[in-house]
């Protein structure tokens, strides 16, 4: 944001040394960037000041918001012009009439009415002013639009009113495919999610951005309507980014105006268009839209809090000074607290930090000792950082490295690996990274994107471990668990075995009381052979599986890969912060090995569970021995060997004992799977 001196002080008095000036406004916020004479163009010589405006602060866009904290910063006065005008008998609503069709897109509209306007060129002190902060003389009535947007920070737009079908405004969304030549002459084609000023017929003004060829001001207008309005600023942003047309208007619609200085902003643009092109101002203002609430929530100030947090002692007088200087309403003040309203054009001010902020801010950071004491409060970890440091450990004690990556990936990464099926597309309209703009709805591609990246310096096998967001829809009344689930995402070169160990004791680590299941399954990026649904006492946790070979062809992967992914909020649900431990057994324990031969189609899974529950109290815990498919058996049929484990607390197992469950064993699989034990 680029200020004049000489019209900074049509505001407040200044300093004599702009170096001072320049100092206190950087110490407050407004960091500058560099400071000029400027004498070229000028009548009179002036010094530009280039301001960093950070985007909470939109009321610093325009002079009298620089000239708004100066007058703070060196206790001056502050004169803001009244933008008095006089209007002739003729009421503005006899000639024009708005109406918005998208009250989402712009809330609050106002129009006036100049009729008998002269165009020519700018007064000497009108182009100053505009040449001091880099803008170009195009004609009175537009200078003057300038001008008052440099001034409030307020866009205005001035339509040739004789030129506009229907003598009527439409603010609307635009149909598909309809085109706008704008004022830089040049043809844009518009889609329906735009915001867009009409008249009868088409479209005038690209809404925020900017105003279009056919109705702009030139020699021969007449009749002027000043257009002075708020539209949403996400609105704004998306179709200044579609179109790739950015303008000064744009980049304070993106920040948000203050709609309480529409009507302000509407006057003061017609009462120097009076001054320096001549005309009748009609009567009144047609203003449409949404009425906007009269007053902000009240904000509590706590004067102790503002040493607890500064950690020096401001005086409560002083404290209140400060925001009362700031604009801010003083709505009740008691010796220990005040509550103030803050302004309009202050919609950062929402809590009491920002307070406390203001009143440091102003005060000077300089005067903040670097050694005062801070009042430090030990916190607790919350259970899902309990759970985080604890996967982080476990997963970097297993040989992982922890990778951080973006969460944008292109549409042909997004398709690459899904295993929840097909989901819509979550993406970001009219991203700056054009090619990367779809949200991740799985961390596994851009885990390989950077495992290539290694390969391609050297690093071969990069054994790599991310947690992150996913997201699954646009969470429109989803709770964040369901559409943006924090995920761990593991990629090594491990085979399935080993990275389904490594998965279930980090599993283990947070949920020992927990059960966890792997189901076959036959997704599209289980081409290699392996591949499984995790399931967690039944539910579904998460995926594992040996990527196929169209997967790494895709990555530019040489090596193979076996990738896992577990969706943490099932886990949280879990977790058990504190554990009980039981003395080690005190008696030994007899292990048996079982090698039934089953029909293809009995599973594992089918065989552990029928197993565990016809083996009684004795058995302890069972393990997966083997499998066999060869010429001794027939070739619908397969072995596996399971191993029993049985054991009591209380005494050494006899033989009789353990031959005893080993038999009901063998008799509920004959039964039940039609198992044969194998000589």
């Amino acid at each position: 944001m680029i200020v004049s001196r000489r019209w900074l002080a049509d505001y407040v008095s200044l300093p004599n040394s702009t170096e001072e000036l320049t100092r206190r406004l950087t110490l407050s916020g407004l960091n500058l960037e560099e400071f000029h004479d400027v004498h070229d163009g000028l009548s009179q010589p002036d010094v530009a000041i280039d301001l960093e405006v950070t985007s909470n602060r939109p009321d610093c866009l325009g002079h009298l918001g620089v000239a708004r904290e100066i007058s703070v910063l060196f206790n001056q006065p502050l004169t803001i012009p009244p933008a008095r005008v006089t209007e002739s008998a003729d009421a503005v609503t006899s000639a024009t009439s708005v109406t918005i069709e998208c009250e989402d897109l712009c809330p609050e509209y106002h129009a006036r009415i100049i009729r008998g306007v002269k165009i020519g060129p700018s007064p000497a002190w009108l182009k100053d002013r505009l040449a001091a902060v880099g803008i170009n003389s195009v004609n009175n009535v537009v200078d003057v639009t300038n001008f008052v947007m440099m001034e409030c920070g307020q866009p205005l737009h001035a339509f040739d009113c004789n030129k506009l079908a229907g003598q009527r405004i439409i603010v609307r969304r635009a149909v598909a495919g309809e085109k706008i030549r704008a004022i830089d002459q040049k043809d844009y084609v518009l889609t329906p999610g735009m915001c867009v000023i009409a008249d009868a017929q088409r479209p005038v003004a690209v809404a925020g951005v900017m105003g279009g060829l056919d109705t702009e001001i030139s020699g021969s207008t007449v009749n002027v309507l000043i257009e002075s309005a708020a539209f949403a600023s996400m609105s704004v942003r998306a179709t200044a980014r579609a179109l790739k047309l950015h303008s000064p208007s744009s980049y304070r619609f993106e920040r948000r105006v203050d709609r309480r200085s529409l009507d302000w902003a509407s006057r003061r643009c017609c009462e120097l268009i009076l001054q320096v092109a001549g005309g009748s101002l009609l009567a009144g203002s047609v203003i449409a839209g949404q009425a906007l609430p009269p007053n902000r929530e009240p904000v509590t100030l706590r004067f102790d809090r503002v040493q607890r947090l500064l950690g020096i002692q401001i005086a409560p007088e002083q404290c209140t000074q400060i925001l009362t200087q700031l604009g801010l309403t003083l709505v009740s003040q008691s010796p220990a607290a005040v509550q103030v309203e803050p302004p309009s054009w202050r919609p950062d001010l929402l809590r009491e930090c920002d307070l406390i902020e203001e009143i440091a801010r102003i005060h000077g950071y300089e005067h903040i000792p670097t050694d005062a004491p801070l009042p430090v409060i030990a916190t607790s970890k919350t259970r899902r950082e309990r759970i985080l440091d604890t996967v982080r450990a476990h997963l970097v004690g297993g040989g992982l490295y922890e990778a951080l990556t973006l969460s944008f990936v292109s549409e042909a990464q997004r398709q690459l690996i899904q295993p929840l099926g097909e989901l819509p597309a979550v993406a970001v309209s009219h991203s700056s990274r054009s090619h990367e703009n779809q949200l991740r709805q799985s961390l596994i591609p851009s885990l390989l994107q950077c495992r290539r990246q290694n390969e391609r310096h050297g690093t071969m096998n990069a054994e790599l471990f991310e947690v992150a967001r996913v997201y699954l829809s646009a969470g429109a009344g989803k709770p964040e668990n369901t559409a943006e689930p924090l995920t761990i995402g593991l990629v090594t070169g491990r085979p399935f075995v080993q990275l389904l160990g490594l998965v279930e004791s980090t599993i283990q680590r947070i949920a020992p009381h927990a059960v966890l299941t792997a189901t076959p399954s036959s997704r599209p990026e289980y081409l290699a052979g392996r591949g499984a649904e995790l399931l967690l006492n039944g539910q579904r946790v998460g995926w594992i599986a040996e990527l196929g070979r169209e997967v790494l062809d895709a990555s530019e992967l040489q090596d193979a890969v076996s990738a896992a992914e577990i969706h943490l909020p099932l886990l949280e649900e879990f977790f058990e912060a504190h554990r009980s431990f039981v003395p080690l057994p005190r008696f030994p324990s007899v292990s048996r090995d079982l090698n039934f031969v089953l029909s293809e189609s009995v599973t594992w899974a089918q065989l552990s569970e029928t197993v565990s529950a016809n083996a009684g109290p004795l058995l302890a815990g069972l393990s997966f021995g083997g499998q066999y498919r060869g010429k001794q058996i027939e070739a619908d049929k397969k072995s596996y060997v399971i191993t029993c484990r049985f054991m009591a607390a209380d005494r050494t197992l006899t033989t009789d004992e353990v031959e005893h469950a080993v038999q009901q064993i063998i008799a509920a699989c004959r039964t039940q799977l039609a198992a044969a034990l194998r000589a």
